[in-house]
């Protein structure tokens, strides 16, 4: 089993809007929830609609909006009821002084009132009103009353108000919102994941990117990795339930969502990071890092100048990261990657053994189509003979794709019993 945490399928979200000037935010929460990936209804009361159209929400949502508690048109005139089967979530966004009132009394006098009482999904209010309704003390005994059965209250911000005061009362910005609203999901996906991903409870420490070796204080020795690779493994290991620590190099890209991130800059740092991380705990090392063999023997103190037509450098190996975990005590589960631009197998077969790995991933990086800066990839797989399992080609597809079926490469060697290969 895998998850996604970088989008919410199927998931469904009633937003609620109430009478007040905040329902124009309410269009661009519609748009955020639905750029999230969230299937969006909207119920509006009448006093909504005084200040915005159903049409708006209409176009912004996809699906008809929902205004009559009876509605002929609904499912055997019972709109409410369906509605509140549908939901996965009810955010009522801004949430008037009035509607918290009903919500507190139980009354049920219009759609929005009805379905609250009819949902078992959970409600969310965004209030928004003027600060003086806001500090009364009937509105403070409501939101009382909504929070102990149950009702998260996004609370309001402080600021200037249509009316010309200032205090609390203001909701917050649609993408504080819909960012919240997500979050809520990706955290019951990820408890999911934590108890029945593929790579459930397991440390996985991956390194990425390319090394920077210096030749002076502004010159080095590097390569054409970005690292997408390896954050792409870093977010489907994530989302797989592992806690994931990515030892990046030097690139421009943004740290996957519940990733630790360490930067690192030349081999040396990175050898010591994934020692650290290997004394601390440690159950899979990915090596997808593309490190650079040799470093500068003296690097130079100041910038070298141009003192004629050659320039001699002397160069010392770099330590062989993947190799040297793998010799240790508290190994991990070892995975490296070969990036060769020809015999891609018989290379990659070679370093399987001669670095104890368990598995290894190896492509062609000769092609422009799967290259460093590629967004797709195509990858076989090895594993070591011990495990008996079949190489496996994974076709070209993008590296996301590419993750989690190395992923799911992973979880079946860290699973296989050779016993059961034996009795056939």
């Amino acid at each position: 089993m895998s998850f996604d945490l970088s989008v919410i399928p199927n998931k469904n979200i009633i937003v609620g809007i109430t009478g007040g000037i905040a329902a124009y935010k309410s269009a661009i929460l519609v748009r955020r929830l639905k750029d999230a990936g969230f299937n969006v209804r909207v119920v509006m009361t009448e006093g909504a609609q005084a200040f915005i159209t159903p049409l708006t929400f209409q176009a912004l949502s996809g699906n008809p909006v929902h205004t009559q508690l009876l509605d002929p048109e609904a499912e055997a005139g019972m709109g409410h009821i369906e509605l509140a089967r549908w939901a996965d979530l009810v955010l009522i966004a801004p949430a008037s002084c009035d509607t918290l009132a009903k919500f507190a009394a139980g009354l049920a006098d219009d759609l929005l009132s009805t379905l609250y009482l009819a949902t078992s999904a959970p409600v969310w209010v965004a209030p928004a009103m003027n600060q003086q309704m806001w500090a009364a003390k009937a509105t403070q005994r409501n939101l009382a009353t909504l929070v102990d059965d149950g009702v998260h209250v996004i609370m309001p911000e402080s600021g200037s108000q249509a009316c010309g005061d200032v205090g609390l009362g203001r909701m917050p910005e649609p993408e504080e919102l819909a960012r919240q609203v997500t979050d809520y999901f990706h955290k019951a996906q990820r408890a999911i994941a934590e108890k029945f991903g593929l790579l459930a409870s397991k440390h996985v420490v991956i390194t990425a990117g390319p090394t920077r070796e210096a030749i002076d204080p502004v010159r080095y020795i590097s390569n054409h990795s970005t690292g997408k690779m390896g954050f792409a493994l870093a977010a489907a290991c994530y989302a797989a339930g592992a806690k994931v620590t990515l030892i990046a190099g030097p690139v421009s890209l943004d740290t996957p969502n519940g990733v630790h991130r360490i930067n690192v800059s030349s081999a040396v740092q990175m050898l010591d990071t994934s020692m650290q991380l290997l004394d601390e705990g440690c159950d899979v090392f990915i090596a997808t890092a593309a490190v650079a063999d040799y470093r500068v023997a003296e690097v130079a103190e100041h910038k070298i100048k141009k003192s004629g037509d050659e320039l001699n450098i002397a160069l010392i190996k770099n330590p062989d990261i993947v190799a040297t975990i793998a010799q240790q005590d508290k190994r991990p589960f070892m995975v490296g990657f070969a990036a060769e631009t020809r015999n891609v197998e018989e290379y990659a077969a070679g370093k399987l053994v001669a670095k104890k790995l368990d598995m290894i991933a190896c492509n062609d990086v000769s092609r422009a189509d799967i290259g460093f800066a590629s967004d797709e990839n195509a990858m076989t797989v090895f594993f070591a003979e011990s495990y008996h399992l079949p190489k496996r080609d994974l076709e070209k597809a993008s590296k996301q794709e590419i993750a989690q079926q190395l992923v799911e490469a992973i979880h079946d060697a860290l699973h296989h019993d050779p016993a059961q290969d034996e009795a056939f």
